[in-house]
C-alpha cells in the first residue's frame, strides 16, 4: 500500500510539472464528459417528459382510429382528428363503475397557429405531468366564463400577451383558417411552463367551444347569420362531441377490464388506449436519432482519450531521464508501467469530476431559463445508473489508454537499466 501511495504521488508530481500541456487533455475529457453525459441526460429526460407529458391516466378514450393517432392528436395536439365522439358516449364511460374521473377535450380550433383546448374544471384538478406534478397558474386565475381563455406558457411568451388582453379564435390551422373574429376571448390567466404540450395550447371551457360556433354549420359561419356574444347565452351550449378523454380510474388494476368493456359497449365505436403504452411504441421510431447523437458524442470521447495517449506517449522521449532516475532509485520496470498507467487513470478521473461539476453548474443555471423560453425540462439530479456505466466506462478507457505508453515506458526503463548494468 505505501508503494502504491508513493507511486500516486510521484504520478501527480510529475504531471504537475507538465501542467501546462496536461491542461488541454484534461480540458478535452472535460468536455467529452459535458458532451456523452449532458446528452444522455437530455435523451433521458426528453424521453421520460414525452412519456409523461400526461402522467396518471390510465386511458385515453376516443373515436375507433389508430392509437398512435389517437395520442398524438389528443396530447401533443399533432395531425387532425378522423372524427368525434358523441357527448352522450362521452357521458356512458365517465359513468362507468370503474371511472374515478374524466377531463373531456374538445379540439379543432386555433389561435395564430397554437391548438385551442376545451375542456372543463377537471383539467386543472386532475391533469399531471412528468412524475405527477400537477398544473399551475403563474398569473390569473382559470377560465370560468364564456369569452374567457387560459394561456399555456409558450403562447403567451411567444405571443406577447399579458392578463385582460383579448385575442381572436380561428376555425381550423390551414393556410386559410376562418376567423371568430365577432367573438373575441379575454386573457384571465397564464399557466406556469411545464416543459410539456401543455405549454403550448390555449385552454376555454366546452361551452365556449360550443358558443363561438353556434352560428356556424359544417366548419363554416352561416351566410347572413350572426349571433352577438351578449345574445349567445340564450342558447343551449351543452356540448354536442369531444375530441377525446383522459381517463382516470379508481383502481388501476382494473384497466384493461375498463378498457375492454370500453371499447366492446354497444353504440359508437371507440378506442380506449393505454398512453404510456402507446408513447413508448411512438418514442422506438425516433430512436435512430438519439442512438446516432449518442455515436457522435462517443467519437468525441474517443478522440480525446487519444490525445491523452498522444501526449503521454510523445513526453516519454523527454522523460526518459526522469525515468532513468526513478529506476537508480530502486524503481523496478513494472513500477514505471504503473506510474505511467496511474497518471493517465488520474488525469481521466479529474476530468470526470470537473465534467460532472461543469454540467451540474450549468443545469442549475440553465435549466429555468430553458424551461421558460424553450420549454425544455433539464433537471439537476444525481447521476442514473446508465450515466455511472458511461462514466466508469470513460474512466476504463483512461487507465487503458495509459497502457501503451506505459508499454513503452517499460522497454525504456528495462534498456536504461541494462545500459547503467553495462
Amino acid at each position: 500500500m505505501r508503494r502504491w501511495k508513493t507511486l500516486a504521488r510521484l504520478a501527480a508530481q510529475s504531471s504537475w510539472s507538465r501542467r501546462g500541456t496536461l491542461a488541454l487533455i484534461v480540458v478535452s475529457i472535460v468536455l467529452s464528459t459535458i458532451l456523452l453525459v449532458g446528452l444522455e441526460r437530455l435523451r433521458t429526460q426528453i424521453r421520460e417528459g414525452f412519456s409523461q407529458s400526461v402522467y396518471g391516466v390510465d386511458l385515453l378514450v376516443g373515436p375507433r382510429t389508430s392509437h398512435a393517432q389517437l395520442v398524438l392528436y389528443a396530447i401533443f395536439h399533432l395531425g387532425g382528428a378522423t372524427n368525434n365522439l358523441g357527448w352522450a358516449r362521452a357521458q356512458e364511460v365517465a359513468a362507468l363503475p370503474e371511472v374515478a374521473w374524466v377531463i373531456p377535450l374538445s379540439m379543432g380550433d386555433f389561435h395564430r397557429g397554437f391548438p385551442v383546448v376545451a375542456t372543463d374544471e377537471n383539467f386543472l384538478a386532475h391533469y399531471r405531468y412528468r412524475r405527477g406534478r400537477s398544473l399551475s397558474l403563474a398569473q390569473g386565475r382559470e377560465f370560468a366564463d364564456l369569452f374567457e381563455v387560459t394561456l399555456g406558457a409558450e403562447v403567451a411568451r411567444k405571443l406577447g400577451y399579458q392578463l385582460g388582453d383579448r385575442l381572436v379564435l380561428s376555425h381550423g390551422g390551414g393556410e386559410a383558417p376562418r376567423s371568430h373574429d365577432d367573438k373575441p376571448f379575454l386573457v384571465v390567466g397564464i399557466l406556469a411552463p411545464t416543459g410539456s404540450p401543455v405549454d403550448r395550447s390555449l385552454y376555454i371551457s366546452l361551452p365556449s367551444m360550443e358558443a363561438i360556433h353556434v352560428d356556424w354549420r359544417g366548419g363554416a359561419p352561416i351566410p347572413g347569420f350572426s349571433i352577438r356574444p351578449e345574445e349567445v347565452r340564450k342558447f343551449n351550449l351543452t356540448p354536442k362531441s369531444v375530441t377525446a378523454l383522459l381517463v382516470g380510474l379508481k383502481n388501476r388494476r382494473l384497466v384493461f377490464q375498463a378498457q375492454t368493456k370500453i371499447q366492446n359497449s354497444p353504440g359508437e365505436a371507440l378506442s380506449a388506449v393505454l398512453p404510456g403504452v402507446a408513447l413508448d411504441q411512438i418514442f422506438q421510431l425516433i430512436g435512430t436519432g438519439e442512438k446516432s447523437l449518442f455515436l457522435v458524442s462517443l467519437l468525441v470521447t474517443v478522440t480525446g482519450l487519444l490525445g491523452l495517449a498522444a501526449t503521454i506517449l510523445a513526453g516519454l522521449g523527454e522523460r526518459r531521464r526522469e525515468l532513468a532516475i526513478l529506476r537508480s532509485l530502486g524503481a523496478s520496470p513494472w513500477d514505471i508501467v504503473c506510474l505511467i498507467t496511474l497518471e493517465s487513470l488520474w488525469l481521466t478521473a479529474l476530468g470526470l469530476a470537473l465534467g460532472l461539476l461543469a454540467l451540474a453548474g450549468a443545469l442549475a443555471w440553465l435549466g429555468p431559463y430553458l424551461l421558460t423560453n424553450f420549454g425544455a425540462s433539464l433537471e439537476l439530479s444525481a447521476p442514473t445508473t446508465r450515466e455511472w456505466l458511461i462514466l466508469g466506462g470513460i474512466l476504463l478507457a483512461g487507465l487503458l489508454t495509459g497502457l501503451g505508453p506505459a508499454i513503452r515506458a517499460y522497454f525504456y526503463s528495462v534498456a536504461d537499466g541494462l545500459s547503467r548494468s553495462s
